[in-house]
């Protein structure tokens, strides 16, 4: 099995010594432990300090994808209107779940290199009057940030839910789910937390938990069982000591160095690496710094590489990067330097990498 020693992949990421360690630890059952209990609560208090939010957090066994069809069946019925805001993969991608549920979904679309307009995203809001709003904080394979304030003033314009998907962004990036009226919001443990693929998590908001409710949606990804489940010591399936445990290592990880300092560590290396990328005369996908992401950053492909020999010529130096999908396949790679991976020395490795690849052609 090939391992890589310089790690940069947008996820799931490298994960921390401490957060390794505190896998290996053998526990009881969690069904009924009381200190399981305590953990999870405490999971829950510190993602909620990440968060900027008083909402509830729940917290699931699963990869990230579970958080968002968690919410998505949790909350809608078939005939419920969607208006996804989309401007990258996961943004049209969650539309089409949506769709896949029985909703009647509109796509305000835009450019995989663009983020939304608000005004165009209102107009079609004040228009359709949908039940749930969807958009997505940080499209990964493109690299953009989305700025998500406007978009839930329109939410709350219209009396619809706001689902926001920030898995590739909470934790690395300011995510105030209160202050943005973010109704559902989807986080994955393998992204900035830095951790195996094993958890997922649904911010809920008061008016969400009445939507869940009015549906009754019963199966192994519903929200419903989470509302109490925690706090009456009764949860629908075994879950995840272990993965548990290192989510309460990780998020501590990132409080006591301090939000804000995360918050400017993600910056500075996502500045260092678009610096560098520049340098080497690699276009910036999109090559606008305004809207990217400081956890992930996405570049064409040079000229004269196939996006298969580009990336077996770093691997074979130690070095792995992400290639891309749907309409990007094979034209962007990226660069993920989110959590763990938000290390200067470790950026500043890839790029000497990048470099003798270029300069070897």
């Amino acid at each position: 099995m090939q391992t890589y020693p310089i790690p940069l992949v947008p996820g799931p990421v490298s994960v921390p010594q401490a957060v390794r360690e505190a896998y290996l630890t053998d526990y009881g059952s969690p069904d009924l432990e009381a200190d399981f209990f305590e953990l999870y609560a405490a999971c829950a208090g510190q993602l909620q300090q990440i968060l900027a939010t008083q909402n509830d957090v729940t917290i699931h066994s699963g990869e990230g994808m579970l958080a968002l069809w968690a919410a998505l069946k949790s909350v809608l019925r078939p005939g419920d209107r969607v208006l996804a805001v989309a401007n990258g993969l996961f943004g049209y991608g969650i539309g089409e779940m949506a769709a896949q549920l029985g909703a009647v979904v509109e796509t305000v679309g835009f450019g995989y290199d663009d983020i939304p307009d608000p005004a165009q995203v209102r107009a079609a809001a004040r228009r359709f009057q949908p039940k749930l709003i969807t958009a997505v904080h940080c499209e990964t394979p493109s690299g953009t940030l989305t700025p998500l304030a406007e978009l839930g003033e329109i939410c709350r314009e219209v009396d619809a839910l706001f689902y926001v998907d920030f898995v590739a962004s909470g934790g690395g990036v300011p995510v105030l789910v209160d202050e943005w009226h973010i109704d559902l919001g989807l986080l994955g443990s393998q992204k900035v937390l830095s951790l195996l693929p094993t958890l997922s998590m649904v911010t809920v908001s008061p008016r969400a938990w009445e939507a869940v409710a009015a549906v009754g949606y019963v199966g192994y990804d519903a929200l419903a069982p989470w509302q109490d489940g925690p706090a009456r010591r009764y949860l629908p399936y075994t879950h995840n000591w272990q993965g548990m445990a290192a989510l309460h290592t990780g998020c501590q990880l990132l409080l006591d160095e301090g939000l804000n300092a995360v918050y400017a560590r993600h910056a500075a290396v996502a500045a260092t690496c678009r610096r560098r990328l520049g340098e080497m005369g690699l276009s910036l996908f999109p090559n606008r710094e305004a809207i990217a992401s400081p956890t992930v950053t996405a570049a064409r492909v040079p000229e004269g590489w196939t996006w298969p020999d580009f990336d077996a010529a770093l691997r074979a130096r130690g070095m792995a990067v992400g290639g891309n999908y749907g309409p990007l396949a094979g034209k962007v790679f990226r660069i993920g330097h989110m959590g763990n991976q938000a290390q200067g020395e470790l950026i500043e490795r890839g790029m000497e990498v990048l470099a003798e690849v270029l300069e070897e052609r």
